[in-house]
């Protein structure tokens, strides 16, 4: 038996199929039922919408969902509130709209990507070729559903804060390297060669996840299995990323033209404020719309004085581009009403803070509200505030699920709020930023503080 029939022998059967569906993210296909009906979520090829596809978008979330569009902190699209009778319309919206779905694994480009934006190869091409090449294993039902591929064309603007099991940069227009389990920094260098060396490598990085076991990671691959499938890894140089992340705000690219990058409140954006944010947009000369990472969105081909005009109407539909809007320095997840497992309303919680304890969201701190002990809408360390039956267990440096530092009865937590506030303005010292004036005064006392013992 050779390797590729064993690998297609392991990864066939009800029992596999069923496993496999595990941990899997909604899709347009397979909508997730949460508080609020259910949610699908989706990424254009390519990671572009025309203005009028994103408007035939927003029609159809009005239609057949709730009217409520997020973006994830990795830059997919969701949609809100469908119910078992309207997915397969909302589907059909899509598809006549032009928008093109590609299946799981999703393949992620950096949002500015493309000739305009410095690329030295064609990142999109890439991705039409790996999907092309590779359909049969990246389809495989024992693939991990979360399974994360970069494709970055070498250009001004990356993804490197972004991490994936497996990443392609382009390093000259006939050379990529493909590199594993890490971010634009950490990545693993496994090959380097021409596009279809690349494609090759990767299509031996799906078959040896494969080979290993159901849903594995490529971080879950041993040095001496990477070692004995690319023999010459320990030769390539290791190219980080070297461009910038876009920002929120307006970003000069070259000829005098711009992009702006906007910021979803909590990343979310009601379709009838959006829809009138397109219909503001066409008095503009406008190249698409671009989701982000981050909950983002950028708009291109804008002349830097339309940036500008954009810039300052932005608040108007419910988005902002100003980099020092507190409510961007919050993780949110959907909270109560919209997820069926959330304790708390995590956005109005938001707001509470945003307005009772500015004093925390100075940058120095990652702040997480989470309704439940999943911590969905940010899955690395922060001063957590998660949802618990009995009201709120506030995590100072770690993650939801953590044992909680304090618990806060669900009746005290806009006190508890006011005391935080009133801790750091007392505690402070000159110069000092949040995470330094916590950590020097300790967790007893902030605890002390919460419970005005």
């Amino acid at each position: 038996m050779t390797r590729d029939e064993r690998i297609e022998t392991e990864i066939t059967g009800e029992a596999a199929q069923a496993y496999a569906r595990r941990g899997a993210c909604p899709t347009l296909a397979r909508p997730m039922r949460t508080g609020d009906g259910l949610l699908a979520r989706l990424r254009p090829q390519g990671g572009i919408l025309t203005v009028d596809q994103c408007a035939l978008l927003a029609h159809a979330a009005t239609r057949c969902g709730n009217g409520l569009l997020e973006i994830t902190a990795r830059g997919s699209l969701q949609i809100r509130g469908l119910s078992p009778e309207t997915v397969e319309p909302f589907a059909e919206a899509v598809d006549a709209a032009g928008i093109i779905v590609s299946p799981n694994p999703v393949i992620e480009l950096p949002p500015l990507h493309g000739e305009a934006f410095g690329d030295v190869a064609d990142a999109a091409a890439m991705e039409l070729a790996l999907r092309d090449r590779l359909a049969e294993h990246l389809q495989a039902p024992g693939l991990a559903p979360k399974l994360s591929i970069i494709v970055d064309g070498g250009g001004r603007f990356d993804l490197a804060d972004v991490t994936a099991d497996i990443r392609l940069l382009a390093v000259t227009a006939g050379k990529w390297v493909v590199a594993i389990a890490g971010d634009g920094a950490s990545a693993r260098p496994v090959a380097a060669g021409s596009v279809d060396e690349a494609i090759a490598a990767v299509g031996e990085l799906l078959k040896l996840l494969l080979s290993i076991g159901w849903q594995k990671r490529c971080r879950d691959i041993s040095p001496e299995r990477l070692s004995s499938t690319f023999p010459e890894m320990h030769a390539i140089s290791h190219h980080p990323c070297m461009g910038e992340t876009p920002s929120v705000g307006v970003n000069a690219v070259e000829d005098g033209m711009a992009v702006i990058g906007l910021k979803l409140r909590f990343g979310q954006i009601q379709a009838a404020d959006l829809l009138a944010f397109l219909i503001f947009l066409g008095d503009l000369d406008v190249g698409d719309i671009r989701p982000a990472p981050d909950r983002c969105l950028f708009v291109t081909g804008l002349s830097e004085e339309d940036a500008a005009t954009v810039r300052q109407s932005a608040e108007r539909f419910g988005l902002s581009a100003n980099r020092d809007d507190l409510s961007s320095r919050i993780a949110t997840c959907a909270g109560a009403g919209a997820c069926a497992s959330s304790f708390y309303a995590a956005k109005a919680l938001a707001g509470a803070l945003i307005e009772g304890c500015p004093e925390i969201l100075d940058g120095s701190l990652d702040v997480h509200l989470s309704g439940c002990a999943k911590g969905c809408a940010h899955p690395r360390r922060a001063f957590t505030v998660a949802g618990a039956e009995n009201g709120y267990n506030l995590v100072l440096d770690g993650l939801a699920s953590d044992a909680p530092d304090a618990q806060i009865a669900g009746s005290h937590i806009n006190s508890a709020i006011e005391r935080l506030s009133r801790l750091i303005k007392n505690e402070r010292q000159a110069g000092e930023s949040a995470r330094a004036c916590l950590d020097r005064v300790g967790t007893a006392t902030i605890t002390r503080a919460l419970r005005q013992e």
